[in-house]
């Protein structure tokens, strides 16, 4: 920790808040205050936007080769530090050591993909229908670009906004979640190491984001929003976005259907149930919520799973042997509790779990809930916890129709051994992306996003760095 940057990172510097003021970072598996940090205010955020302005110009002129091996570089320093900054990750945030290993790697791959991207930036030529002019086409950089980014894959979200960013040319202001600042931070430590000029990234820490933010949206000179967190933040952002037609990509939230028709193999589906669910203790936009499995297999596919989530080892992320680490704060931990407690009053069979831990820290054990009754709160609310609540089903249409039935759209899950109905229920799911008998779709060469309230873009694969550049058409009369 004694290593770790905790000022705001403005211009190439490292500077205290114009006021003086900090904020904690506590550790969730404790309690206890690791460290304080800079807390921004708009004073700061003004000076981010002043040296993300002036940058903005040099950079977008710096030649792509220059701009990936940039990338290349801070992969590659990424990875050298791998143990050091999946211990921050984990103090910080509480997921376990060897999920944060995890975690490092593939926010690292993120500057590798963008690396690679950077140096194929395309244009085109062509004559006009009319033969009168030829189209030219070039990509330019956006310009300066407002990233916020969540708390639950703190390393990971950085990159995968900071690395198209880079690869565009365009500057930046980041504001990372209050909760997980260090991991920003040293990501901005890396990057200047990486020899990222000055201005061109300048990260805010701050517990006062409406303060920092609106006055950026709405001034005219941030021209480039991308958001990942709730849908509820994101409408808001979008509101105050609209004043000055800033350009937006949103991934917001998700209420993930997993869906188990009568011919999966349960052995397939209770492993991509357990990593669906599981992974960063169900704190993930992509985590399974709802549970419908046919109903020939639903009491073999709920005793399995709830033997499995029993199996996991909760504790502080930082001991060996350990699964399952925090949830972020008391409060989440009270959201988790009040959903299952109100499935449990609905007639929902608890098969594992469901009783949060005395002591310290925001421990709550994985849960299985069966025979949930449909109106359950989480059936329409985003967990963001261990917990698995299961429904049956009878055909294919109802499925599809219950699974649907929901304001967002970025994941769903399919378990079944026929190629005909993966392909037509996949189809018919209104969602951004489809696991087919796998619990993990995230991969940095991958378009990461959904439809409906669940967002607007695509973040990785080809298209991620599309959500940064901008058409020009240049008219050319031909001779």
């Amino acid at each position: 920790m004694t290593d770790t940057p905790t000022q705001l990172f403005i211009g190439g510097a490292w500077v205290d808040a114009a006021d003086g003021a900090t904020m904690p970072v506590d550790d969730p598996a404790t309690g206890e205050i690791l460290c304080h940090v800079a807390d921004a205010g708009p004073k700061d955020a003004k000076l981010a936007e002043d040296a993300a302005v002036q940058a903005q110009e040099e950079w977008a002129r710096t030649a792509p080769r220059v701009r990936s091996e940039i990338l290349r570089r801070a992969y590659e320093i990424i990875i050298e530090r791998t143990d050091e900054l999946a211990h921050l990750m984990t103090s910080e945030m509480g997921k376990p050591l060897a999920e944060a290993r995890g975690e490092v790697a593939y926010a690292a791959e993120f500057f590798r993909w963008f690396s690679e991207e950077a140096v194929r930036i395309d244009g085109g030529l062509a004559t006009l229908p009319d033969g009168r002019n030829r189209m030219l086409l070039s990509r330019r950089p956006v310009g300066p670009c407002l990233l916020i980014t969540p708390w639950n894959f703190p390393l990971a979200m950085g990159t995968r906004k900071i690395g198209p960013a880079v690869a565009a040319g365009c500057t930046m202001v980041l504001k990372p979640a209050p909760q997980t600042p260090l991991s920003s931070l040293a990501l901005a430590a890396i990057l200047k190491e990486a020899g990222l000029p000055d201005g061109v990234l300048n990260v805010v820490t701050t517990s006062r984001a409406g303060e920092v933010c609106e006055p950026l949206l709405r001034g005219g000179r941030i021209r480039k929003l991308s958001f990942t967190g709730s849908t509820a933040v994101g409408q808001l952002l979008l509101a105050q976005s609209a004043e000055a037609v800033v350009r937006t990509s949103m991934e917001l939230g998700g209420n993930a259907p997993f869906v188990v028709f009568e011919d999966a193999d349960l052995d397939k589906a209770v492993n991509g149930a357990m990593v669906a669910k599981m992974r960063n203790m169900g704190e993930a936009c992509t985590a399974a919520n709802r549970f419908f499995v046919h109903r020939s297999v639903a009491e073999e596919f709920g005793r399995r799973l709830a033997e499995r989530m029993g199996a996991l080892v909760v504790g502080p992320g930082t001991r060996d042997g350990v699964d399952v680490g925090p949830l972020i704060d008391r409060r989440g931990r009270a959201k988790v509790e009040e959903l299952v407690a109100d499935a449990v009053e609905r007639g929902a069979q608890v098969l594992v779990g469901g009783r949060t831990p005395e002591g310290p820290g925001s421990f709550y054990p994985p849960t299985v809930l069966a025979d949930v009754d449909p109106g359950s709160r989480l059936m329409d609310t985003e967990i963001f916890g261990p917990v698995a609540a299961i429904l049956t089903f009878d055909d294919e249409d109802e499925v599809i129709r219950r699974a649907n039935d929901t304001p967002w759209g970025l994941v769903g899950y399919v378990f079944t051994e026929g190629l005909d109905r993966a392909l037509r229920v996949s189809e018919r799911l209104e969602v951004g992306m489809v696991g087919l008998n796998t619990g993990l779709v995230s991969n940095p060469a991958a378009p990461f996003g959904g439809v409906k309230q669940s967002g607007l873009g695509r973040e990785g694969g080809r298209v991620g760095i599309d959500e940064f550049l901008e058409y020009q058409y240049l008219a050319v009369p031909v001779s």
